[in-house]
């Protein structure tokens, strides 16, 4: 269960001699930066549509995803709501949304517990969070709570790596990834990871951030989800494979988890790398046909809910 969060005084963290820096590769400058992911997207028109949402009428057990877009889903239960990293901006900063979101926030369900990957804008979205319909739990990693401090959470609960947080019934463990969860720059003591969610006898695992690592073995080991959301985009060039994952690495990660279902996310919301925007689910597509995989593989299209 989770444990009190400990005061501490986050360490101090040098200055950044330069823009590169900046980055996890600390490779690309600021022309760099500019040209492939702000000027690119700013040209590209913003594309989706956002529909209002047939959610299905569930049977204990049944389960209902909705992908809204980047990592954000929607996780329906007959008696639980989840949301996972929402995010409903057009704009990050200087970064444009090219595919909008798959339904508008006001469809959204009453909204009984949130699961925060890490502190980055694009999964912590604090006007997405500020107007979410009255979300009753916040749970999110360690050093990552005061961030959600007057954003509408009746109660917000801090996990360590493997520790479960629980009511009646529905359960989610934090588990490990490889990534980094600073959203400024002092901020070294922030957690990052993913969530398994258990609750009427199905676990759903969401990744958040990571590249590729041996993690995916333990968590399939312990924890033993079905269906895996894993991130696919955000991989070129090369050096940014240090903290995200190509369709490749993905498929290797989800054969290791041992899980069911592979769900595909992270990819064609918002120009983070280099790779075409479409690349990654055709490739991932080609891959499990290589692998004769393609019945595990089940891509959502924003805004529709899917039974599983």
């Amino acid at each position: 269960m989770n444990k009190p969060a400990a005061s501490r005084t986050p360490p101090r963290r040098k200055l950044p001699r330069s823009f590169k820096e900046l980055t996890p590769a600390k490779h690309f400058n600021p022309a760099t930066f500019f040209r492939e992911l702000v000027w690119k997207a700013l040209l590209m028109p913003r594309r989706g549509e956002q529909r209002r949402p047939v959610f299905p009428k569930l049977q204990p057990g049944e389960v209902a995803i909705t992908w809204i877009g980047h990592a954000s889903f929607l996780i329906q239960f007959t008696d639980l709501n989840v949301l996972i990293d929402p995010n409903f901006a057009n704009w990050l900063f200087l970064l444009k949304r090219v595919r909008r979101a798959g339904l508008k926030l006001k469809d959204l369900p009453p909204i009984d517990l949130v699961l925060l990957t890490h502190a980055h804008f694009d999964h912590f979205h604090k006007p997405t969070l500020r107007r979410l319909p009255h979300p009753k739990i916040g749970v999110m990693p360690r050093g990552v709570g005061d961030l959600a401090h007057n954003l509408g959470f009746m109660r917000v609960i801090e996990l360590d790596t493997w520790e479960s947080f629980g009511q009646r019934d529905w359960k989610v463990t934090f588990t490990p990834s490889k990534h980094w969860g600073a959203r400024t720059l002092r901020d070294s003591h922030r957690g990052y990871g993913g969530f398994v969610l258990e609750h009427q006898g199905r676990k759903i695992y969401h990744a958040g951030d990571s590249a590729y690592f041996d993690g995916f073995k333990e968590i399939g080991k312990r924890l033993s989800p079905e269906i895996a959301l894993l991130p696919i985009g955000a991989y070129h060039p090369e050096s940014f494979r240090h903290v995200h994952m190509g369709p490749d690495e993905a498929m290797r990660a989800f054969k290791e988890l041992g899980a069911r279902w592979l769900v595909p996310m992270h990819y064609g919301t918002f120009k983070l790398a280099f790779e075409d925007m479409d690349e990654p689910p055709r490739w991932l597509r080609e891959i499990a046909v290589q692998e004769k995989l393609t019945h595990k593989l089940q891509i959502l299209d924003e805004g529709v809910p899917v039974m599983f």
